[in-house]
């Protein structure tokens, strides 16, 4: 095959050029997460409102990305299973050393700036663009690798982009199918892969041959590492708005600075070569580093053991556990940022060094996996425990943390109980086997629930009162349950109270501190509570695998008299998706623009669409009356109707659809009203069409 590109000449070639590929995808996904959690979160860091507004924003966008790397490190991973290998997880402390990548890949940790910025560009960018990589990101030497694949043992390769490296692997997959037979190349078992049902990652699919395996990573290429034609959401594009804005911003303000002083390539221990790297040696930055790392290489053995050929309600929730490790790593690790690193550099903070350890190799698909998952989690969570006296400022972030870990290993413990008692009531078990697996650890079959589940190792116990919820982004809450987690926004809440009517003793109304307790209702009772919340201030996220909340068949908007403008349908605001419910403000006096805060009411807000009640003298011939009502004056009402549907189609994409007929007055066929007796209830449906996201 006559190509530019290095080509893999073996099975085992390309599992290596596979695992570079994995390694990538993984060192830029810790890359962006490190900058993001190096930005400023409030106005006393030397930034206006204005600012912190942009800041949040690219902060969200970039977190975006990165969780979009981890899926394609997951689809990555699904190749290397079809190939018969397993998933790879594994990858170099930073910073990478030289050889490890091409010499054009450099890959380090540093806080966001115009120059990291400008890297991300540069790793992200298409194969024939003309990019030029960030200051301070130079290669230390220059080198050529090898571009024959013709040995036994494995070689490296050279690539100047992502996109080229995926060309050396579809090189790879079209030449050992020509050569072995496709079924031979795929010989690994679809069901010890990922895919979205399981991981919430809309794009990921098993890979089973050629074609999906091509697709798989088409998808990779074209969401931004090396497309030829980028789309306006690929990474490459993100980072450029990106810039765009940061410069218009530095213009404006030349001392502008969105990031703390992250130290560059933070290490845990006093590095034998220090060049490039910056030990977090200050209390208690060294403390938390260690728990961060902690919390990201447990993230990493439960999702590489979701490849192990569990079943799938055991898969689901091993993902859910990754998932849940890394939002409990966020916090901590954004604290990081704001903690002395070195008294020999005062002004640099620490930062989270995502570094791996030796035995980070899979676990085994087997009950007592689970288990050792869970006593890991019970040592975090008493190492939380053990922190908080002598770090009381962040006894609140440890006692998240702590709660955090301990619920999972409870959940976790819950899993391999159940798993024992159906092993044990399995008649095709062996008696020797049994044997085997009533040694390796104490039988907790008595433990009836997850949420119920104890252990001795730990003093945190669950009760009955609501759990401490745990902080995410922008003030949004979660508070975990057994089986389901609720997701609260406060600032998303118009008050509409589904929630505490339908579920009071989940919703818990008129007390101070915690007020929602998810275990005192059924799964399915929440889930209904949650969907009809209008605003999406309530969500949730399920542990059981059950459907997570889906958009409407159609996209639906509602026009509230005198009120905000309620919308059902897959909504992205300013590039980043928001949920399926929400509630916009149309008095245009919100707080909380673009979302409604209830000041409408406040105001006396009054668009309804119906022309004013008047009075007007009888003109009647016997004088009797004195005045009538007048709520008929057509041409008024056809006026306001426009005047609404015109506001209406301003606030969504063109790709929904508003019907001209929702111009016309109430009693048209396409604008219907429910009315009360007050007439003060109305709701009118401007907007439906096929389910699309709506873009706002």
């Amino acid at each position: 095959m006559d190509i530019r590109f290095a080509t893999p000449t073996s099975r085992e070639q390309l599992w290596a050029l596979l695992a570079e590929a994995a390694e990538i995808e993984h060192h830029l996904m810790c890359c962006y997460l490190y900058a993001a959690f190096s930005m400023k979160e409030r106005v006393d860091e030397d930034l206006s409102e204005a600012e912190l507004e942009a800041v949040r924003r690219w902060r969200r966008e970039i977190i975006a990305v990165g969780v979009e790397e981890m899926g394609h490190l997951a689809a990555v991973c699904n190749i290397l299973s079809a190939l018969g290998a397993p998933a790879h997880f594994v990858h170099q402390n930073f910073p990478i050393p030289a050889g490890y990548h091409p010499a054009g890949v450099v890959v380090k940790l540093a806080p966001f700036n115009p120059q990291t910025l400008a890297h991300f560009v540069f790793l992200e960018r298409p194969v024939d663009s003309d990019v030029r990589d960030g200051e301070g990101f130079e290669p230390a030497r220059r080198y050529a690798r090898a571009l024959d694949m013709d040995r036994l043992m494995t070689v490296c390769t050279d690539y100047d982009t992502v996109g080229e490296l995926y060309q050396s692997v579809i090189a790879g997959l079209m030449s050992l199918c020509e050569a072995l037979g496709e079924r031979q190349l795929f010989v690994g078992n679809p069901d010890h892969q990922l895919d979205a049902h399981v991981t919430r990652l809309p794009k990921l699919k098993p890979v089973r041959c050629l074609k999906t395996a091509m697709e798989a990573i088409d998808c990779i290429v074209l969401q931004g590492e090396g497309a030829s034609v980028c789309g306006g959401d690929s990474h490459y594009q993100r980072f450029r708005r990106i810039q765009q804005e940061y410069d218009a911003l530095l213009a404006a303000r030349p001392t502008f600075r969105p990031a703390r002083m992250s130290a560059h390539n933070p290490v845990m221990r006093p590095p034998p070569t220090p060049e490039g790297k910056l030990w977090v040696s200050e209390e208690p930055a060294a403390a938390l580093l260690d728990l961060a790392n902690a919390l990201y290489n447990h993230c990493l053995r439960c999702l590489s053991l979701a490849y192990g050929g569990f079943d799938r309600t055991t898969q689901s929730s091993l993902v859910d556990a990754t998932i849940e490790l890394m939002h409990l790593l966020t916090p901590v690790a954004s604290m990081l940022g704001c903690l002395p690193a070195n008294p020999c550099m005062p002004e640099a903070t620490a930062g989270v060094s995502f570094a791996t350890i030796r035995s980070s190799a899979a676990l085994t698909a087997d009950v007592v996996s689970l288990e050792i998952l869970a006593e890991r989690l019970e040592q975090i969570a008493r190492r939380c425990d053990g922190l908080m006296q002598p770090h009381p400022d962040l006894a609140s972030l440890l006692a998240s943390t702590r709660d955090g870990t301990q619920r999972l290993a409870n959940r976790l413990r819950g899993l391999a109980a159940e798993s024992r008692e159906q092993t044990a009531s399995a008649p095709s078990v062996s008696a020797h086997s049994m044997a085997a697996r009533s040694t390796a650890a104490p039988s907790t079959a008595a433990q009836p629930t997850v949420a119920a589940t104890t252990t001795t190792t730990t003093t945190t116990t669950l009760s009955d009162a609501p759990p401490q919820p745990i902080p995410l982004e922008d003030g949004v809450e979660r508070i975990p349950g057994a089986h389901i987690d609720l997701i609260y926004n406060g600032k998303r809440c118009i008050h509409a109270r589904h929630c505490v009517l339908g579920l009071p003793g989940v919703f818990i109304a008129n007390v101070e501190g915690p007020w929602i307790a998810p275990d005192a209702a059924t799964t399915e009772e929440l889930v209904t509570v949650a969907h009809m919340c209008p605003s999406g201030a309530i969500g949730y996220r399920r542990h059981d695998g059950g459907a997570e909340e889906a958009p409407p068949p159609v996209n639906l908007v509602q026009l509230r008299e005198n009120g905000p403008l309620g919308i059902r349908a897959d909504i992205v605001l300013d590039g980043v998706r928001i949920g399926t419910r929400a509630v916009l403000c149309r008095c245009g006096a919100s707080k909380h623009k673009p979302f409604c805060d209830g000041t409408h009411n406040e105001i006396a807000f009054r668009a309804g669409g119906e022309r004013d009640t008047i009075e007007r003298h009888c003109r009647c011939a016997t004088g009797r009356c004195t005045s009538i009502r007048n709520t008929t004056a057509r041409s008024s009402c056809v006026a306001t109707w426009k005047s609404v549907a015109a506001r209406a189609a301003r606030s969504i994409a063109s790709r929904t659809r508003v019907f001209a007929a929702a111009a016309a007055p109430p009693t048209s066929h396409s604008a219907t009203a429910r009315t009360g007796a007050t007439g003060s209830t109305a709701t009118r449906d401007l907007t439906r069409d096929r389910s699309q996201s709506v873009s706002l």
